[in-house]
């Protein structure tokens, strides 16, 4: 199965998965019932999660009634147990929308809901993050989770996420990072896509964070708070739940 998924990341383009993955969800669902993990974004447990991974596979990563991966539920159980974000009013901008938060965002009466992205077919709007057709000072909280690692300019992007950010707005942008690393990895002459993956860890990320992501971040003027969640749910829902022990969430304000 490993070698399955592996071939169809590589191989067929993102917006195509997704489009197909929705016809696919409910097979694996069905197929996959069980009570050993459980999906905390719709509750639903499985007998297993499927493998994911570009490069190297993870195991029981990949929820198949969501098609959450770790990232996603713990920003799921941050967003439901630390934030309003479920219960005010509030104006969000979401970069390149995950399947598993789309429709449930935009179903949410308190959010006045916008999706973007150059690519996804569930973008709102077709636009660069380095240059947003965006007026400042506009939104209560951003989502940009898994995108950086994608921009050479994420200075730039950096820039164009801060000033369309209300003061006072919430910012969480999640990247693939090594926390062993001290200092971020790029090399723009490294274009061919295996020699990517093998440095990068993906075909189409053209860097390595390391934990000077967050100086970065608060080098733009953010506030930035490093959140260790798993450190705050119990050890055995972190395994029910198929999370990543230790991953950090940026979490900026303006």
């Amino acid at each position: 199965m490993k070698k399955i998924f592996k071939f169809i990341l590589n191989t067929i383009p993102r917006p195509l998965l997704i489009r197909m993955s929705i016809v696919v969800r409910p097979v694996l669902e069905f197929l996959l019932k069980g009570d050993r993990f459980t999906d905390p974004i719709d509750g639903k447990s499985f007998r297993m999660f499927l493998p994911y991974g570009y490069g190297t596979q993870r195991n029981n990563v990949l929820s198949p009634s969501t098609l959450s991966l770790e990232r996603h539920r713990l920003l799921w159980l941050y967003l439901q147990n630390e934030t309003d974000f479920f219960t005010a009013h509030k104006k969000v901008l979401h970069f390149a929308p995950e399947q598993e938060f789309y429709k449930r965002f935009k179903k949410q009466g308190n959010l006045d809901y916008t999706t973007t992205d150059l690519f996804s077919p569930l973008a709102d709007v077709k636009a660069d993050i380095c240059n947003l057709p965006f007026e400042d000072n506009q939104y209560d909280i951003i989502l940009c989770n898994h995108v950086l690692e994608h921009i050479p300019d994420d200075t730039k992007a950096m820039q164009e996420l801060y000033r369309v950010l209300k003061p006072g707005g919430m910012g969480i942008f999640q990247i693939p990072q090594d926390l062993l690393r001290d200092v971020t990895f790029a090399d723009d002459s490294i274009t061919d896509e295996k020699e990517r993956a093998k440095i990068f860890g993906q075909y189409d990320h053209v860097r390595v964070y390391g934990r000077d992501y967050f100086d970065k971040l608060r080098s733009i003027g953010f506030h930035v708070d490093e959140v260790d969640y798993t450190k705050t749910i119990a050890t055995e829902l972190v395994e029910k739940y198929c999370l990543a022990k230790g991953e950090i969430i940026p979490i900026c304000y303006k």
